[in-house]
């Protein structure tokens, strides 16, 4: 990251960013998965698993800059990754997380949430994944690759909530090379993140205060 900032910018982005607090961080690294779950986040509070209808093989290979992720095979429409947290007291509630497939692993992807424990869903934003090789680049434990991260704008709906459940669900048979989806293909996430990040009125102008926070929140493994 680049740290080339006048000093009282830098004064402003390093006060804030002290402020900005880490919901829960699944990193995998502790975790390291071979089941479907759940498994309890590596910083703050919550659960994880992976959800199939079919007999799915859970797995842990090689994250986006680090030594484990959360991956499965099997995948239909419909299967899931979810992730549950609270954010009761905190509002600005951002989320970042990165994915990616197999050839043959499944494509596209939505975003959505429930207040209410899984009984109703609401929709952020339908989303589609890279293939994880060329001509994207492969995932390695040296270095994290961005263009393989999500940061979609919640806008508030989340905060300050007992419950929140995220799930990153398979939309269709699509797969990430753009033929069908095979039972031995895979997908795989990492460094899910769920941050409160402070928006104060001194940095209204920086446009890229955003990208250092979670910089900075990703980097906590």
């Amino acid at each position: 990251m680049k740290k080339v900032l006048c000093a009282s910018l830098g004064l402003l982005v390093s006060a804030s960013i002290l402020q900005a607090q880490t919901i829960a961080q699944w990193t995998f690294e502790t975790s390291i998965p071979l089941t479907a779950g759940p498994f309890s986040p590596e910083i703050g509070s919550g659960s994880a698993l992976g959800s199939h209808v079919g007999a799915a093989v859970f797995s842990s290979p090689v994250g986006n800059g680090s030594a484990h992720s959360f991956s499965a095979n099997t995948w239909a429409v419909n299967d899931f990754w979810l992730f549950k947290v609270s954010t009761t007291g905190l509002s600005n509630v951002g989320l970042s997380w990165d994915q990616t497939s197999s050839g043959t692993g499944p494509r596209d992807f939505s975003l959505d949430y429930s207040l209410n424990g899984g009984s109703s869903w609401t929709t952020v934003n339908a989303y589609s994944v890279l293939l994880n090789g060329s001509p994207n680049g492969a995932w390695s434990s040296a270095t994290n690759n961005a263009a393989f991260t999500f940061s979609p704008n919640l806008a508030g709906a989340v905060d300050n909530q007992a419950s929140v459940w995220f799930r990153l669900i398979n939309t269709d048979t699509i797969s990430a090379s753009g033929g069908i989806v095979a039972v031995t293909g895979t997908d795989r996430v990492d460094n899910f993140t769920v941050a409160a990040i402070p928006e104060p009125t001194s940095l209204s102008l920086m446009g890229g205060f955003g990208l250092l926070a979670w910089t900075v929140i990703r980097r906590r493994k």
